[in-house]
């Protein structure tokens, strides 16, 4: 398995990982990696790694077979031998907003409190799906409520829980269609507050900023109809 370094530590831009295989598409698959693969309706990051006098620019980063992640090269190059230590380096700006707009989101959970039904996050603006028959009535008291939660700088953080203790906790999904990944034996919560003023904790495997705080003040896009049932709310960083 790929050791996962964003995990350990979301602001961590560059490291040193060692080329411990090829896929068959292309990718190069490192012992341990600060890239973050497409998943959760995270996009994989981008950046660049480098060895010797060659840079490879890369494009994405993907989940692999038996628990590794690929990193995808922008454009055709010599793929770096095994064994070749290289240096990765995220494009970080492109990383940070979507911690910002990731984070975002879950606070939006908090503020409109029904069922979700799909997401997406992107480097400007992300988007949560509800299971909302009706669509709310003051969609400026939500922006205004969002940004209340956002300013009062609340500490992001994470813990472990088993599988069983998920199982015997169903609420804690709030995501109707794709549940957490389970079968590990451990499953990350995120929790957004401290114990003793928690405002959000669900499971999540992405990237989160260490304080909300840092997700600067959001607008609410348009809030779209998308079938009987569901609704998709926008929100949009400011900066």
């Amino acid at each position: 398995m790929t050791e996962l370094l964003f995990r350990a530590d979301a602001y961590l831009r560059e490291a040193d990982g060692v080329v411990v295989g090829h896929t068959a598409e292309g990718g190069i698959l490192l012992d341990r990696t600060v890239f973050y693969p497409t998943g959760g309706g995270q996009p994989g990051d981008s950046g660049w790694i480098v060895w010797g006098g060659a840079s490879m620019p890369i494009a994405t980063a993907v989940k692999a077979e038996g628990g590794q992640v690929a990193l995808v090269m922008a454009e055709p190059m010599a793929l770096p031998a095994l064994g070749t230590v290289v240096r990765q380096r995220l494009d970080w700006e492109r990383r940070y907003r979507h911690m910002r707009v990731h984070t975002a989101l879950h606070l939006l959970s908090v503020v409109i409190p029904l069922p979700v039904t799909g997401g997406q996050i992107g480097a400007e603006r992300g988007r949560l799906d509800f299971d909302m028959p009706e669509p709310p009535a003051n969609i400026a008291a939500i922006e205004e409520k969002l940004n209340t939660l956002i300013a009062l700088d609340l500490t992001v953080s994470e813990e472990w829980i088993t599988d069983e203790e998920l199982a015997a906790n169903p609420g804690l999904v709030k995501t109707m269609l794709v549940q957490p990944p389970v079968g590990q034996g451990l499953v990350r919560l995120v929790r957004i507050g401290t114990a003793g003023h928690q405002v959000d904790l669900q499971p999540c495997g992405g990237t989160h900023v260490a304080r909300t705080a840092e997700i600067g003040h959001v607008n609410l896009g348009k809030i779209e109809k998308k079938s009987r049932q569901n609704r998709r709310v926008s929100i949009i960083l400011d900066r």
